[in-house]
């Protein structure tokens, strides 16, 4: 079973990219009394080994980010506004009217925007600019915006988690929920010894996991991530890449890595042996931590599990409990057979 109460918390915490010590700080709280060696890096990265029942025949690293889009305030105006750019790709055309929270005082403000009935010819329909944005805090002046601000600081997006009975909502989802994955693995009782690296600065340039997989040099690694998934309207179903419902989101190749093709053919034969969902990601589109993890060293056999997600990277994301199932338990199945010498 998810736990989704800590799903919940960890969706909850703020950390944009270079900015995740909140998150991280989180995660060694669960895996403290279950892990046997934490190591900070010097980039951030939580790097975490369990021992299990056996040593490991082949090491495997499990990998999931840390950081979350978001924004960072780059200048605050003499009226007490703020201005800003985005951290990792965000779509402009969902932030307008967006609650933030503002830094370490998580200060409240909202983004804005000229209004409507004040503009001209095209201008209405047209996609804003960062330059024509701000965040309003509700100050009155530059030196009040200072008191709780300042140029530098992480904006992150303020979004409540909500949950029914098949689906859950929240900001952040990416990647928390690949963390929460690994944290569920690090409590459970490992057959074989196993490395975690929970990264920073994925949304930016995977470069987090370019020094983890230095520093932890395995033979192979599981990518837990999530992934976009276009089953909505007018969009046809050749080009929806994913599905919600359709299970475990396995990739052959996107933009950043070709994947091992052992490792797919396990995946797709493991998850059905347990009973777990799984699909193809339809498109050869995106990328994720693997795209640098499996060029590493001499060279790291890589496989990415994802989950499908509507709205990447907006304020708020949608996926499905029973998806969210079959990824971790095709986690857990797919873990313990390459530790173990399987593949």
């Amino acid at each position: 079973m998810i736990d989704y109460a800590l799903l919940r918390k960890l969706c909850a915490a703020d950390g944009i990219s270079g900015d995740e010590g909140e998150v991280r700080d989180l995660i060694i709280n669960e895996i403290k009394d279950y892990a046997d060696e934490i190591k900070i890096d010097n980039l951030g990265n939580l790097l975490v080994h369990k021992k299990g029942g056996e040593p490991a025949k082949n090491k495997l690293m499990l990998s999931a980010h840390m950081d979350e889009v978001g924004l960072m305030v780059t200048d605050i105006t003499s009226d007490g506004f703020l201005k800003f750019d985005e951290v990792g790709g965000l779509d402009r055309r969902v932030i307008v009217g967006k609650r933030v929270r503002v830094g370490k005082s998580r200060a409240a403000g909202v983004v804005g925007l000229k209004p409507v009935h004040l503009t001209h010819g095209d201008e209405g329909s047209a996609i804003p600019t960062y330059n024509e944005l701000y965040i309003d805090i509700g100050a009155d002046s530059r030196e009040e915006a200072m008191s709780v601000a300042q140029i530098g600081d992480s904006v992150c997006f303020e979004s409540d988690f909500y949950e029914t009975e098949s689906t859950i909502r929240s900001k952040a989802i990416d990647d928390r929920f690949g963390c929460l994955v690994l944290i569920e693995l690090i409590k459970s009782d490992l057959k074989y010894d196993t490395d975690f690296a929970f990264v920073v600065q994925e949304e930016v340039g995977l470069r987090g996991a370019k020094v983890a997989a230095y520093t932890v040099d395995p033979e192979f690694a599981l990518v837990i991530e999530t992934t976009t998934a276009a089953d909505i309207p007018e969009i046809e179903p050749t080009k929806q890449v994913c599905a919600l419902g359709g299970g475990a989101v396995i990739s052959v190749m996107d933009r950043t890595t070709i994947y091992d093709k052992e490792l797919v053919r396990a995946a797709f034969a493991e998850a059905e042996k347990i009973g777990a969902k799984a699909q193809y990601k339809r498109a050869v589109a995106g990328g994720n931590d693997a795209g640098i993890i499996h060029k590493s060293n001499g060279g790291i056999r890589t496989l990415a599990i994802s989950l499908a997600c509507r709205y990447l990277h907006a304020p708020n994301c949608v996926a499905d409990k029973a998806d969210c199932e079959s990824v971790m338990k095709l986690a857990h199945k797919l873990a313990e057979i390459i530790a173990g010498g399987e593949l």
